[in-house]
């Protein structure tokens, strides 16, 4: 399976890992005909291996590309316009009208469409019950300079570890209308299978961004955005603040928190009292709930 150079979007096209400055090798088109479906068997076939070599971070950040299973993520991510280059669906599922749809789509794309048996599926997605549709699609991650005029809530990430948790805030992101994710500094790969499978579709409607703390501290001037952090040591309850309609939020990683090098960047910090033995929340969990009173006066019913 080899790869072509994907169609420039403007806003959201940087081909490169969070955190590194040079692009990744972009993806070059597949070798069998644009729009192409081909019947798979061997579990040896070149295409089933170099799927399956998306399991690791290394040929993700080389190639620009990432898996998305099942059905529901794939639909999201054709509906969204998300560039594809392969498509795998199982033979038993062919005549099911979704799947129908998504292949008409995958094809309309240009995307090489492999029919399959689920020997081979549970072979490119390592386990057993694999889904039933499974895609390759390119990565995309924006640069903060393609935010001039930022509207709305933003979050920002300094070093988040886990996919899990990744996954999940993006997915909140999504769900209380905030505008995007900014990536701080060394951060869990957004496009590794356990974080697309939490965002549960969320990634195709939500913007990544990568930066560098100064690169985030030099735009956040240029822009004049408020920026509000959560830390322990913060004197101000949450529940207290007149949050502005566009601000970022500021959030720590798992393990220390927001370090005193980011907390430096914020125009406030805020922290979220705690009534029991509990010392701290999931930080999956502490985003949402910031972003829930964030945005509480405009989410409606």
């Amino acid at each position: 399976m080899t790869r072509r150079d994907p169609p420039r979007d403007a806003s959201r096209d940087l081909y490169r890992r969070p955190g590194q400055n040079r692009p990744a090798r972009p993806p070059e088109a597949p070798t069998a005909p644009a729009g192409a479906v081909k019947e798979v068997t061997s579990l040896t076939n070149p295409v089933v291996k170099e799927l399956r070599a998306l399991h690791m971070k290394k040929e993700r950040a080389e190639s620009g590309l990432f898996l998305a299973e099942g059905l529901k993520l794939v639909t999201d991510a054709l509906e969204e316009g998300w560039p594809i280059r392969t498509l795998v669906h199982a033979s038993r599922v062919k005549s099911q009208p979704l799947v129908m749809k998504a292949v008409a789509a995958a094809k309309a794309a240009g995307a090489l469409v492999l029919e399959t048996s689920d020997e081979v599926l549970t072979k490119i997605c390592r386990r057993d019950n694999p889904q039933m549709v499974v895609a390759a699609f390119v990565q995309k991650i924006g640069r903060l300079e393609d935010l001039a005029k930022p509207q709305g809530v933003l979050v920002a990430l300094e070093g988040i570890k886990d996919p899990g948790n990744l996954g999940t805030i993006i997915r909140t992101v999504d769900s209380v209308g905030a505008k995007g994710v900014i990536l701080l500094g060394d951060v869990t790969d957004p496009f590794a299978l356990e974080a697309v499978r939490a965002t549960m579709g969320s990634l195709f409607h939500v913007p990544l961004y990568a930066a560098s703390l100064e690169e985030f501290a030099a735009w956040k001037r240029g822009v004049d955005i408020p920026t509000f952090g959560t830390h322990l040591e913060g004197a101000v309850d949450y529940r207290s603040v007149d949050w502005p309609e566009t601000c970022v939020l500021m959030m720590g990683n798992e393990q220390s928190g927001l370090p005193s090098t980011h907390v430096a960047a914020c125009d406030g910090i805020v922290k979220i009292p705690m009534a029991g033995r509990a010392d701290s929340l999931n930080l999956a969990v502490a985003t949402a709930v910031m972003l829930y009173e964030i945005r509480r006066a405009r989410l409606v019913l």
